[in-house]
């Protein structure tokens, strides 16, 4: 892979730690020739030690997805770094804890709105904010777990994230006309912080280890990354509104399959 992003640009959000799928993209994004920018919510001393880790420590920007005026600046701050975004990487996702671990039905709205709006409408969003810096050839993508079943303790998260595969087609349908294309990745389980904060997740951990055609390793996040790094390189020129998983093939079993 290596040279395949020589000379993109690329705004990579999401980065918590250095177990983060977000931190993969920005290191191997590095490796293969690109400048990164990062962005970070809350802990931003955290995310700023974080990027120390790179293999050159990349800028980092604040930003809440649901704050209209860091969206408004994003293109601003973001321009005193790059003069352009070929790649913007949308790592993105939370639900408050009554919307996870089994209390779908007793969910309240205010807490189903919060999670769709930072882990589904931000996609648009933050796609939106970044536009003025992108051109043909651009490529927005975004991670997201398979939503097309139910799972157990994932609840409104797993209606956000079909919702967020929902609005990247649309985002491809928009945004074609100038060249720019939407794709998500939708992986498989890995230990990051943002899966340990959903109680019962261990019950994805056992079925993918035992299950997945190609096995999983959950603590690997760079077949993940590398996939995400594919879309924004060259090499994927027409393909839009696509999801690629990322998974050892868990996806393509039927019922009977996986429970063996």
């Amino acid at each position: 892979m290596a040279g395949l992003l020589e000379g993109k640009r690329l705004l990579v959000t999401g980065v918590i730690t250095d177990q983060s799928i977000a931190f993969s993209v920005a290191k191997l994004a590095q490796e293969n020739g690109a400048t990164v920018v990062l962005t970070g919510f809350g802990r931003m001393s955290l995310v700023e030690r974080i990027a120390k880790r790179l293999p050159a420590e990349a800028p980092v920007i604040e930003l809440d997805v649901t704050n209209q005026e860091h969206l408004d600046t994003l293109a601003e701050k973001v321009g005193k770094h790059l003069d352009g975004v070929d790649g913007l990487v949308h790592s993105i996702g939370f639900a408050p804890a009554s919307a996870l671990g089994g209390n779908f039905l007793e969910t309240k709205w205010d807490d189903v709105a919060t999670a769709l709006h930072v882990s589904t409408y931000s996609y648009k969003s933050l796609a939106m904010a970044a536009l003025p810096l992108m051109q043909r050839g651009s490529s927005v993508v975004g991670l997201t777990f398979d939503a097309t079943k139910a799972w157990p303790v994932y609840d409104w998260m797993g209606v956000a994230k079909a919702g967020l595969e929902s609005a990247s087609r649309y985002l491809a349908l928009h945004l074609g006309k100038q060249g720019i294309r939407s794709n998500l990745v939708s992986a498989g389980p890995l230990r990051t912080m943002a899966a340990r904060s959903i109680p019962g997740f261990e019950q994805f951990e056992d079925a993918w280890t035992r299950r997945a055609p190609l096995g999983w390793d959950l603590q690997d996040q760079e077949p993940a990354a590398k996939a995400v790094l594919a879309l924004i390189s060259d090499w994927f020129p027409a393909t839009t509104g696509e999801i690629i998983h990322v998974d050892g093939g868990y996806h393509a079993l039927g019922a009977e399959a996986a429970a063996v």
